[in-house]
């Protein structure tokens, strides 16, 4: 024990673990390690990950990578470290993050997103008809969730006629699974099928496809989206008490999170706008822009919003790089 007190003394007074403290505070990429987000598979977490990527690319000097797979997937691998970055972390919505976060593996900071909103939704029209297209009301009374057992047929499955079609989704999603429990909860599994579709892109062609023609149609969706730029819809109501507020992190491994404060410290301030993200996404499909460039383009014409984020010399290499 004297031994380590004196060799403790000595190292200090050389000043080498103060050294080696200082180099592990500030040093998680010039160390040489990447920092690895999530793939994330939806238009808002994709053009969210690209821009925080090239801040830390170009303004840090950072490495960095995204690993493809299903928010489940990814955050398991962000509590084992093997991800870095969640960059829209919907909290509380998983039972992979909640159980993970009470563990101390992950850490949730900033607020990427504001004004977030999920729920079931239907075309207007369902409801209220729509006389420029002369589609009449299918569903007149409906208004929450559990008015839908008397309205299967209005949203019939063309495989299985007797039972009302909800599209849920994509399997792998966290989305799914409430989904799922809340078809159970409100005694509409029976009348419905629960529909699955393989991707984000698939449930948006689902809609769209339903919607020019004027045809019903009940499923989930949430924003910020382009989709909701692009149609009306009627978020149906759930039972009182249910708060389906929307409360949206960056999603941090505990190790980089106490690893590289400098970078925990940008990502902390990163926010979109929810009005402009959605002027953005609709750019996204509209003009079938990748995310990548899109995020390029975000932050070359809004300074503003991103410069608060980052140091002035950060700041600097960021415009030099665009």
């Amino acid at each position: 024990m004297k031994t380590n007190k004196t060799l403790l003394a000595s190292l200090f007074a050389l000043g080498l673990l103060g050294a080696a403290g200082s180099s592990q505070a500030a040093g998680w990429c010039e160390s040489g390690k990447p920092v690895k987000f999530a793939g994330l598979n939806w238009e808002s977490g994709m053009l969210l990950t690209d821009v925080m990527q090239f801040v830390l690319k170009h303004g840090y000097g950072c490495e960095t990578d995204s690993l493809p797979g299903n928010s489940i997937t990814m955050e398991n691998a962000l509590g084992t470290n093997d991800i870095q970055v969640f960059a829209e972390e919907w909290v509380g919505r998983s039972e992979v993050w909640n159980k993970a976060e009470a563990a101390g593996k992950v850490v949730g900071v900033g607020a990427p997103v504001v004004g977030a909103q999920e729920g079931w939704y239907v075309p207007r029209y369902v409801i209220e008809g729509d006389a420029k297209r002369k589609l009449e009301a299918k569903a007149p009374d409906l208004k929450n969730v559990a008015d839908l057992a008397k309205y299967s047929s209005v949203f019939k499955d063309q495989e299985e006629p007797s039972k009302g079609r909800f599209y849920n989704c994509p399997a792998g999603w966290t989305c799914e699974l409430d989904n799922t429990k809340m078809l159970k909860e409100y005694g509409l599994e029976s009348s419905y099928t629960n529909f699955r579709p393989g991707t984000g892109p698939a449930l948006d062609a689902a809609v769209l496809s339903s919607y020019k023609r004027g045809e019903p149609i009940l499923f989930y969706y949430w924003t910020p989206t382009p989709l909701m730029g692009q149609v009306d819809l009627v978020k149906l109501q759930e039972k009182e008490g249910v708060d389906k507020s929307v409360t949206i992190k960056v999603g941090l491994s505990k190790a980089f999170h106490e690893q590289a404060p400098e970078l925990v410290a940008v990502l902390e301030k990163v926010n979109l706008p929810i009005d402009l993200l959605n002027q953005n996404l609709a750019r996204m499909t509209k003009d079938r822009i990748e995310s990548p460039e899109l995020a390029k383009t975000f932050l070359k014409e809004h300074p503003e919003v991103w410069q608060s984020w980052v140091s002035t010399d950060a700041a600097k290499k960021i415009n030099a790089a665009l």
